[in-house]
């Protein structure tokens, strides 16, 4: 009689845990590099790590010179280690092209089943079959249009209130972790 084997594959997944600003297609995340103000962002902390005075920083909100940085259009690098800002000097050079990288597709606006557990996703908790239910009501009374590139990007709040915002497309086109892209 034939014997059947089953694998069981346990993966790490942070989905739900990371920003709704950060980059679609990554099942997990350590820590984003953000090239255009030459800082890091750790997902599980949920800690911006910036350089102040020739030390590193770690705090839940930038620092004030950094009050119009916009969190949804700036592009961010995925870091995948433990202490990334030991790298800093070879991530500045390798990711400054990066800098002015617009159209990054992010979690907020993606139309992705897996970022439904992200709170704040305008489709959290529900379902595929749900929010497409939904968004098909939504569109034929002319609401559903939350993915089209017609508002803003929210401007780097992450407040449900005020963040709206366009479909992002990548252009940088690079897996920077693990993940899957």
């Amino acid at each position: 009689m034939p014997f059947k084997a089953e694998a069981q594959v346990s993966i790490s997944l942070n989905i739900g845990s990371q920003p709704l600003w950060g980059p679609v297609g990554y099942d997990y995340v350590d820590n984003y590099y953000l090239p255009e103000i030459e800082c890091y962002y750790n997902v599980p902390r949920r800690q911006f790590i910036y350089m102040d005075n020739s030390r590193w920083i770690f705090s839940a909100s930038l620092p004030s010179r950094y009050r119009g940085y916009d969190l949804y259009g700036g592009y961010k690098v995925v870091v995948n280690s433990r202490d990334p800002y030991r790298n800093f000097d070879r991530d500045r050079v390798t990711y400054a092209r990066y800098r002015s990288v617009r159209g990054q597709q992010v979690i907020r606006y993606s139309n992705d089943s897996r970022y439904y557990v992200v709170k704040g996703h305008p489709h959290y908790g529900m379902s595929h079959g749900q929010a497409k239910k939904y968004y098909s009501r939504d569109n034929d009374r002319g609401h559903g249009n939350w993915d089209r590139g017609d508002r803003d990007h929210g401007r780097g709040r992450d407040r449900d209130d005020h963040d709206r915002g366009g479909r992002d497309h990548d252009r940088g086109g690079r897996d920077h972790g693990r993940g899957r892209h």
